[in-house]
């Protein structure tokens, strides 16, 4: 469609996006590594989320058998650590990606605070999102709130539940081990054991908050925006459902 007006894309849309869009109504913008750790990461999350919880809250093991005859928790802990691994080795690939993949691979590792223009576009997506405005704005990356949220939920959260559960980890391996000389300080810094384990704990419930309103918002994305949400972090990319430059 060669005469598709791409002068209304907002925020993050690039020269490269620009000229692709008039092209054809879709961008590519999530390239593979991208999208290959944010499903790797979902599956670690949600596996540390429910190893996590009964960690905090331990099933009854005894009425499955005596506890000589079982393993249960054993096998819940080396599923949570392998998770934790995981997800730790995900993250550094994806910051590693930031550096080397596109624009929009960088969007969830800083907020443009300083832009005037990126706070006219979060307070309409505020409106948006609480019904107070008809048509959402068309976004090729994160729209501003998203970009808000992967900061705050994920690059933040996740680097304070990969510290916090590391510190954990490193007092099983006992003092001297390369782990506790890394991130014992912070278990001393903060008191005991038992303290940095709460504030693991809390982390997590903060990690469950932003899922569910993650899917919630992709969904609704999906069903009321003019543009692909769920399906573009499955083939990379953004379709736009309409022809209006507005």
């Amino acid at each position: 469609m060669s005469d598709y007006s791409s002068t209304q894309l907002t925020g993050d849309a690039t020269e490269a996006d620009r000229r692709t869009i008039t092209r054809r109504t879709s961008v590519y913008v999530y390239e593979a590594p991208v999208r290959l750790w944010h499903w790797i990461n979902a599956a670690a999350i949600l596996t540390l989320i429910v190893t996590g919880w009964f960690i905090g809250s331990p099933p009854p093991s005894m009425q499955i058998a005596e506890a000589t005859h079982q393993f249960v928790f054993g096998y819940i802990r080396f599923a949570h650590f392998a998770a934790g691994m995981i997800m730790t080795v995900g993250f550094f690939g994806r910051i590693y990606w930031a550096f080397v993949g596109n624009s929009h691979a960088r969007q969830m590792f800083y907020v443009p605070l300083h832009r005037k223009s990126w706070w006219r576009e979060v307070w309409h997506e505020i409106k948006w999102y609480a019904f107070l405005e008809r048509t959402p704005k068309k976004y090729v990356g994160h729209n501003p709130l998203a970009q808000i949220a992967m900061f705050f939920f994920m690059t933040v959260g996740m680097t304070f539940m990969i510290v916090t559960g590391m510190a954990l980890y490193a007092e099983g391996l006992g003092h001297g081990s390369l782990l506790d000389t890394i991130f014992g300080p912070l278990r001393d810094w903060i008191g005991n054991s038992m303290v940095l384990h709460t504030l693991h704990h809390i982390g997590m419930y903060f990690i469950v908050i932003f899922m569910m309103i993650h899917i919630y918002a992709a969904i609704r994305e999906d069903i009321m925006s003019r543009q692909s949400m769920v399906s573009t972090m499955i083939s990379g990319h953004r379709t736009f459902k309409d022809d209006d430059p507005e």
